[in-house]
């Protein structure tokens, strides 16, 4: 019997599980980016990184990337769960007909941005796009802007991968982004997978449409504004019959926009959303009830000043 082949192949294996195993103890839980930084560097504080798509494949799932200077750090996919997080300084992701954040992760990963400047330029894609699955995705004090190439889109969450996400927005600016079937904030989820969350304190501003949610949704709207939308300020609409659509307005703004400040489009009971302390105004429909969904009102809202007003929601 030979052994020197064997020998070789055993060899290569173990050194290929060394390998391995390295690559897995040099990803550091904290690593930071910086505008004088470079990606051949290990992203540590005193050797930053030059662009997030460096520093993530240098970051342990779980982990977080740190901005030490103002800067454009380019886009980046992002497979695991992963916060990069710019609190002291203008952190950009600027990009130009493609898509700035990608998210394609694990049903079980949680994605944290905050304090980002993301840029289309007016012919990027979609600012932050959820693919595949994710366990959850939380936008905080982010600005996203001029997202407006092909059936572009501020956010677009389209999770394909059965199973419940969450959702998370908060003191977020998403404006004039969105062409063709994209807008500001687009929720739409595939077959077999749930959207649940919340925005709050959320502009939506000079969008192709404000906030659009689909199938198998569930959203509150707290301290929000939808204005000056080409289309509607807020919309939920119901694709294929069966699939429930629930969204909940609150303490809510929607004025100046092309076509409704809320529609709602469904069958029987599917499709319902749920209005109190909130104004509609200077829209050129107020709120528009379609086909068998629903408006429940508490009965403390305004809906007034439209071209028309609409359904008489009070």
């Amino acid at each position: 019997m030979n052994k020197l082949p064997c020998a070789r192949a055993l060899m290569l294996v173990t050194l290929g599980l060394l390998t391995s195993s390295a690559a897995a103890r040099s990803q550091a839980t904290h690593t930071w980016v910086s505008a004088t930084g470079d990606d051949t560097y290990p992203c540590s504080q005193t050797a930053p990184c030059r662009t997030f798509g460096g520093a993530i494949s240098k970051t342990a799932s779980g982990g977080e990337i740190h901005v030490l200077t103002r800067g454009n750090f380019g886009g980046v996919t992002i497979t695991k769960s992963i916060t990069i997080s710019s609190e002291k300084f203008d952190a950009g992701v600027f990009v130009s007909g493609s898509n700035a954040i990608v998210v394609a992760a694990a049903p079980t990963d949680s994605v944290v941005l905050r304090g980002l400047d993301i840029e289309g330029a007016g012919t990027g894609l979609v600012g932050v796009k959820v693919l595949g699955g994710l366990g959850s995705l939380i936008v905080e004090k982010c600005t996203i802007n001029n997202f407006r190439g092909s059936n572009g889109s501020g956010i677009e969450v389209a999770p394909t991968t059965a199973g419940t996400m969450k959702l998370f927005i908060k003191d977020t600016i998403v404006r004039r982004n969105g062409q063709g079937t994209g807008g500001g904030i687009f929720v739409h989820p595939g077959a077999g997978v749930n959207v649940k969350g919340s925005l709050d304190n959320v502009r939506m501003e000079n969008n192709n449409f404000g906030l659009r949610v689909q199938d198998n949704t569930n959203v509150t709207v707290t301290n929000s504004i939808a204005a000056g939308n080409t289309n509607a300020g807020f919309t939920a609409a119901q694709v294929s019959a069966g699939n429930p659509i629930e969204l909940l307005l609150d303490h809510c703004v929607s004025s100046s926009n092309g076509t409704f400040g809320l529609v709602t489009n469904g069958t029987t009971n599917a499709v319902t959303a749920s209005i109190t302390k909130s104004t509609f105004t200077n829209n050129a429909t107020g709120i528009q009830v379609q086909g068998g969904s629903q408006v429940v009102t508490a009965g403390d809202n305004f809906n007034t000043g439209n071209v028309a007003n609409g359904s008489p929601i009070n």
